[in-house]
């Protein structure tokens, strides 16, 4: 996690939020700790503090405010998310698969919880077989729902500060000249030439490294990897980002 950061509280809230979500990343990544420091302020505003969320993006500065207030506001929060028309972003689906699930254990930083439930929808995304076998062929990748890979990547970005998804991984693959050997051990995913045990020594927190999930089981090889981050969804995403 960022160390905390020395913005002063004399700051009325409205102002840190508003700088919060509209600088650069690195100021971001330094107000992180003052926000959770200041959650009851959070509370304080009431519905304001969703006035200029946009539901359809993957802005994890709001992601991050949703996890405070799971922290340390969670009877507030409950109170929101029992609304007909909850704070939380937007998850469209092509096949009809519900991602609120899927939400709900990124909002709650039940990070391993949320991986088995990418897992799961990978297979359904896949088809029939692919849920019947237990596991995706690479060759089922190409033909995934676009629309269901955006929301599954936008809700891993905007409930991880900006460190996990599918996108994520492709970009440092990029910055890593299409190398997964180098890719593996800067994930997290192989030490010292061995591959990372699952479940148990993966870490399943926000202390994870940068692209550390979700997870796809490395027994598939390098082709399964190549195919979801070579997956037509991501050129769009990719574009936007840079």
């Amino acid at each position: 996690m960022p160390s905390d950061t020395s913005e002063s509280t004399s700051v009325p809230i409205e102002e840190l939020l508003e700088k919060f979500s509209s600088s650069s990343l690195r100021q971001r990544l330094r107000l992180v700790k003052e926000i959770e420091s200041r959650s009851n302020e959070l509370v304080e505003l009431g519905s304001k503090l969703f006035d200029n969320f946009d539901q359809e993006s993957d802005n994890w500065s709001f992601g991050w405010i949703l996890q405070v207030l799971n922290r340390h506001q969670k009877e507030y929060l409950k109170g929101f998310l029992e609304n007909e028309d909850p704070p939380l972003f937007f998850t469209a689906s092509l096949i009809d698969i519900d991602h609120r699930p899927l939400q709900i254990s990124l909002l709650e930083e039940r990070f391993e919880d949320a991986d088995r439930i990418t897992s799961e929808t990978l297979r359904k995304l896949a088809g029939k077989s692919a849920i019947q076998r237990g596991y995706v062929y690479f060759s089922e990748v190409e033909n995934m729902s676009s629309v269901d890979l955006n929301s599954l990547d936008r809700l891993w970005i905007a409930y991880s500060l900006g460190k996990f998804g599918f996108s994520v991984q492709a970009r440092l693959l990029e910055s890593l000249g299409g190398r997964y050997e180098k890719l593996w051990p800067r994930i997290g995913w192989k030490t010292d030439n061995g591959w990372t045990r699952y479940p148990k020594s993966f870490t399943w927190s926000l202390d994870a490294p940068e692209g550390h999930m979700p997870l796809v089981n490395q027994l598939r090889g390098v082709r399964l990897m190549d195919a979801y981050l070579k997956h037509p969804f991501l050129t769009s995403r990719l574009t936007k980002k840079s």
